[in-house]
């Protein structure tokens, strides 16, 4: 991670424009940024006629080196808003150094009143724009942008696309020559669709040579404004002189992509299956969620509060990037919900309640930049929590509490999904090309596509049985607010954690108990977590009279979180495992294998599971990665993260440690 990565500095002239102070050079053109956006960028790539001949579930997908100001995002938004069918979707992917501030873009952008249906949408979703990979979902799931945060060859190496235009929109190539290279240029050809085009308003020989050479046809076209020429271009192929990029290992591959009736079953109405069900529904699949239980979220999703807190690591780990990218997502959907009582964003402190803490959360600052995250020495984030505290901490000011139901909720009532009570599915079949859920001699539902998001309880198929999930219990304590506990301003945790109240009822928890089948709430827990109440701030404990509570009368509620033994999720497509095995076998023997032996699938079989107790910041983002791998689309994620999610890891880590 880089905390050097501020957002953009910017200056303004007379007549308002935004002008980089770093990069010395202009965002758009003072004659007419629109203008000069769709003639360079939407009229060479032909995008009008492209649009218009989507079919209601095509798709195309822009690539962008430079997002700036998102005008030509914006431009593209907006002209296919006109030209396409319902049904079809746009994706843009685009990659940024130097993030605006909201204030810096809502200002930049009001520059053009005839866009402001879009900025302002674009705007409503630019929340936690963090290092790293960001999605934002726009129009009701018509539109998906997919931000990289960070150096355009730290990021681009990392995506996973067919990108059918290439924007090249950086700075000016001699006042920002990083974003004009040959290594940049061969990133853009091995991520091209077959036939993708390429436009740019710079028309420098030596950058039309170096993409040339990179593998596209490129030509200067007369320019606009000020500008004699422009270039133009299209993919003609990686070039025969240049080392191909390394495909994708066999087992990371991508499966064939699904051609039939899009139609989806999900199995499990949690955080993970509802937003697995809500990311295909906005993709125009026909999705049935199968629920064992009466309603949705009645399991570990189902309690009061949960905690968006983000458990990083300053070394850039795939879970780390998964936190950070996640929590993004999360917070934008979140904005479509009702906060107060839904969500709130009140901040979350997590206490440096000994010196291996304290050292820990030194780190981190030392590796994030404040806007995620910063330390508060004791005076300042007793302040900030409204209650007295022994201890400074490490605060997370876009964090704070969920109410998981609204969130599962709010997917599952999206157009497209239909929620199947009381059907608790105990087998999959597969017959022909569909897979039926069985529960003892009644057919349940049948689907090509078929999605297990039941958290530990997937193992009972035997298409999942090998996935190494565990249970581990969980009790949280609900206690009423008090006059003096409304001081209470944000979420305080150490071992464990507490919220300001929702509906005039404070969370508190929570346990962890590895052997326990038993969800009864237990008295001898009720009392573990007021001590650790006691951990977090003794002056809450009086403000809240919990010292007097008796733990008999209590209430609470417990759950298992489901975890996997590296501690990521699984999600993902599905194998078989006896045929992945023998495909595999050479593994066993010489780890550095990479057999030329296609992954045997179980087609339309895939998994979302294993959030342990961060569901709330992995599970939505997991649903778009699910959705991803399905309708072949640029992934939400790096492909490096995708991998360590992928539920293959397992069979793989077998075989080779069985060498």
């Amino acid at each position: 991670m880089n905390p050097e990565l501020p957002n953009a500095q910017l200056d303004w002239d007379d007549q308002g424009r935004p002008y980089s102070r770093v990069f010395d050079d202009v965002y758009f053109s003072d004659l007419s940024g629109l203008e000069e956006t769709r003639y360079v960028f939407i009229e060479q790539n032909r995008l009008k006629e492209r649009f218009a001949a989507l079919p209601a579930d095509g798709r195309l997908v822009i690539g962008e080196t430079g997002f700036g100001t998102g005008l030509n995002f914006l431009c593209a938004w907006q002209l296919f808003e006109e030209q396409a069918v319902a049904g079809a979707r746009l994706h843009f992917v685009s990659v940024e150094k130097y993030p605006l501030t909201a204030p810096d873009l809502q200002r930049a952008l009001a520059l053009w009143p005839e866009l402001k249906p879009f900025a302002d949408q674009l705007l409503a979703q630019y929340v936690a724009i963090h290092q790293g990979f960001q999605r934002l979902v726009l129009d009701n799931g018509r539109v998906t942008l997919t931000l990289l945060i960070g150096d355009a060859l730290e990021q681009l190496p990392q995506l996973d696309a067919q990108i059918d235009a290439w924007f090249l929109d950086g700075f000016a190539p001699a006042k920002n020559p990083d974003m004009w290279t040959a290594e940049l240029f061969a990133e853009l050809a091995r991520l091209a669709a077959p036939d993708s085009t390429i436009s740019t308003f710079t028309s420098t020989g030596w950058v039309r040579r170096l993409l040339n050479a990179a593998g596209f046809k490129m030509k200067r076209t007369p320019g606009i404004g000020h500008k004699w020429e422009i270039l133009r271009g299209a993919f003609v192929g990686w070039p025969s002189e240049t080392p191909a990029p390394t495909p994708a290992k066999p087992w990371f591959a991508r499966p064939a992509p699904h051609n039939g009736e899009r139609r989806a079953l999900v199995i499990g109405a949690g955080l993970a299956g509802c937003a697995s069900a809500a990311s295909l529904a906005a993709r125009g699949w026909q999705v049935r969620l199968l629920e064992r239980h009466a309603d949705i979220a009645q399991e570990a999703s189902g309690n009061p509060q949960g905690v968006l807190y983000l458990k990083l690591s300053a070394h850039g780990t795939a879970l780390s990037q998964l936190i950070v990218s996640g929590f993004g997502h999360t917070r934008r959907v979140l904005e479509q919900l009702q906060r107060g009582v839904d969500w709130d964003g009140c901040g979350v402190l997590q206490l440096a309640f000994n010196a291996k803490e304290g050292e820990r959360q030194a780190q981190l600052a030392a590796a994030f930049p404040a806007d995620l995250l910063h330390v508060l020495d004791q005076p300042h984030a007793e302040a900030r929590a409204g209650i007295a505290l022994a201890h400074g901490g490490l605060f997370y000011p876009e964090g704070g509490w969920v109410h998981p139901p609204a969130l599962c909720q709010w997917q599952a009532s999206q157009p497209n999904v239909q929620l199947l009570a009381h059907r608790d599915v105990l087998e999959l079949r597969k017959v022909d090309d569909q897979w039926q859920a069985w529960d003892g001699d009644t057919l349940l539902a049948s689907a090509p596509v078929v999605v297990l998001a039941g958290a530990a309880e997937i193992k009972r198929f035997a298409q999942s049985a090998d996935l190494p999930l565990k249970r581990i219990r969980g009790q949280i304590t609900r206690l009423a607010q008090t006059t003096e506990s409304q001081s209470l301003a944000t979420v305080v945790c150490a071992e464990g954690y507490v919220a300001p109240a929702r509906l005039g009822e404070h969370t508190l928890g929570a346990s962890f108990d590895f052997t326990s089948d038993d969800l009864t709430p237990t008295a001898a827990e009720h009392l573990g977590n007021l001590q650790l109440l006691e951990e977090i701030s003794s002056d809450l404990v009086t403000r809240l009279h919990a010292d007097q509570l008796d733990a008999e009368q209590l209430q609470g509620r417990a759950a298992f979180r489901c975890t996997s033994p590296d501690y990521l999720p699984i999600v993902g497509p599905l194998a078989d495992g006896e045929a992945f095995n023998l495909a595999y076998a050479a593994l066993s023997k010489d780890a550095r294998q990479v057999p030329d032996v296609p992954c045997p699938w179980l087609d339309g079989l895939y998994v979302n599971s294993g959030h342990g107790s961060r569901g709330l910041i992995t599970a939505p983002l997991s649903g778009e990665l699910l959705a991803a791998w399905l309708d072949n689309e640029p992934l939400p994620l790096p492909r490096s993260v995708a991998e360590a999610c992928h539920p293959n890891r397992f069979a793989l880590r077998r075989l080779i440690r069985s060498s």
